[in-house]
């Protein structure tokens, strides 16, 4: 079954492409161009406006670069949200690429003037910060997503499906890795975007474990389809010297007692972006590696190990196949996991602003309360460490 076969899974068409605007993501801003490709390759956006940067002037210029509007460049996130919920043509969501500590304020100033908000995670740097928002979006009742990237795989999704639908049996073990070397050398000599990053007033509770930790915390939250309950933490400084953690090394307690471990590591030599789940059950085993996104392993009890290759039919489900673009022997990667994700968030707009109801199951992007539970974790994990690697609760409040 090709690509373009009228029997392959996809989502239903667009009526229109929505109306999309930024904040942050001006020139030198790796993350910001991440999203908006993402927004570009989804095909359900067109980017429209933005405050990319709080300089006048660099706003300028990133907005020429970006081919917006000269009147639709703003320096001022709140002048944006004013001036946007006022026009008739005003954009229909926000996405906010920002520094942890700004994320708040920017959501807050959004979901004020009734635009859907996407937010790059961590969702705050503060736990009360997280709660407030989501009772925001709660009382709106507008869409929030946090851009938990790594969930959007297609593999992710088949891995999750097969979770699920009892293909591992009863899950005894969720383990989830996540290896980087960035940060080894001293502080001095990183970009300038990673200052702010090991600044405990801008990140919160965690450099390391912020930044990746919660990547890995949701997906093995994602893919197993338990709630993590407990976690019990150590931090580490590995690399040069810092004010902050670069390592860290946990002990996950899931729903139903169901034991995990997570590790992070920003200062692992040798290492690029090597993300890693791992889901064992009573009858199999399931694997998948961010670095070879296109392969799923799964591993029988005393049966022959099998590779799922992304692609239509051979194994994988229709929740996974949605989101397949290219046939199989043509790669697709992670900028192909960013516009499933924003696919998915367009779609639930979509739905809000036309007044209907998205089919239960369809959508799985991210919501607000995933990025909540991403703070949690963090202080949870801090707490942890700093009394010496005890357990801490880190669920939400009721």
């Amino acid at each position: 079954m090709g690509v373009n076969s009228p029997d392959a899974p996809r989502f239903a068409p667009p009526s229109r492409r929505l109306r999309l605007g930024f904040v942050g993501g001006g020139r030198g801003a790796f993350i910001g161009e991440v999203h908006a490709n993402g927004a570009r390759l989804s095909n359900r956006f067109d980017i429209v406006a933005g405050a990319l940067s709080s300089d006048p002037e660099t706003a300028r210029l990133s907005g020429a670069d970006w081919r917006l509007p000269p009147d639709r460049v703003y320096s001022s996130y709140l002048e944006m949200a004013e001036r946007e919920a006022a026009r008739p043509d005003g954009i229909d969501a926000v996405a906010i690429t920002t520094p942890n500590h700004t994320h708040h304020p920017i959501a807050a100033a959004f979901l004020d003037k009734g635009i859907d908000v996407i937010c790059d995670k961590p969702l705050t740097s503060a736990l009360g910060d997280a709660l407030d928002l989501v009772e925001r979006q709660r009382r709106s009742g507008l869409v929030f997503a946090v851009t938990y990237s790594f969930a959007a795989h297609a593999m992710v999704r088949q891995a999750r499906a097969m979770v699920r639908e009892g293909a591992v049996g009863q899950v005894r073990q969720v383990h989830v890795e996540y290896f980087q070397e960035w940060a080894l050398p001293a502080p001095a000599t990183l970009s300038k975007g990673a200052e702010w990053r090991l600044d405990r007033s801008r990140v919160g509770a965690g450099f390391t474990t912020g930044d990746i930790g919660t990547h890995a915390y949701h997906l093995a939250c994602f893919v197993s389809g338990l709630a993590a309950e407990q976690v019990r933490a150590d931090f580490h400084v590995s690399g040069y010297p810092k004010p902050m953690e670069d390592t860290a090394f946990m002990h996950l307690r899931f729903a139903g007692g169901v034991p995990g471990t997570l590790m992070v590591s920003q200062a692992a030599a040798g290492t690029q972006c090597g993300l890693r789940v791992r889901i064992f059950g009573d009858k199999a085993g399931l694997e998948w590696d961010q670095e070879n996104p296109e392969y799923l392993r799964f591993n029988p009890v005393n049966a022959p190990s099998q590779t799922i290759s992304r692609g239509f039919g051979a194994g994988m489900g229709v929740v996974a196949s949605r989101f397949v673009r290219m046939p199989r022997g043509h790669p697709e990667a992670l900028t192909d996991a960013w516009a499933n994700l924003y696919t998915e968030f367009a779609i639930a707009v979509e739905a809000r602003r036309n007044g209907e109801t998205v089919p239960d199951g369809l959508l799985e992007y991210p919501t607000i309360r995933d990025g909540a539970l991403g703070v949690k974790f963090v202080e949870a994990a801090a707490q942890s460490s700093e009394a010496g690697g005890v357990w801490v609760d880190c669920q939400l409040p009721a």
